[in-house]
């Protein structure tokens, strides 16, 4: 199975998710956060430095319970804004 290249987006968005992971991390280890959300510390370091932007879903949901975050946060943060067009709803009214 050929994997196709990721976009610039898909890369920022991947490095946008591995800083707020760190910052939620703040002082405790790799390894303790790792542990609570059952991943390894080497896949946690590849999301944190941008290496793997693309995780799976219940790799980034089990990284949000162990740190305390929602995933609607992580969504809102990570996730690239949605430009305003003239004569849609709101964006967050659709979603």
């Amino acid at each position: 199975m050929v994997r196709t290249p990721l976009t610039p987006e898909e890369r920022e968005r991947g490095e946008r998710l591995g800083r707020l992971l760190r910052e939620a991390r703040g002082a405790r280890s790799m390894a303790d956060v790792a542990a609570s959300a059952g991943i390894s510390a080497e896949t946690l370091r590849k999301i944190e430095t941008g290496r793997a932007p693309t995780p799976a879903f219940f790799t980034v949901a089990a990284l949000s319970t162990a740190l305390g975050l929602s995933m609607d946060e992580l969504i809102g943060r990570c996730a690239p804004p949605v430009p305003d067009v003239p004569g849609t709803p709101d964006a967050s009214i659709a979603a």
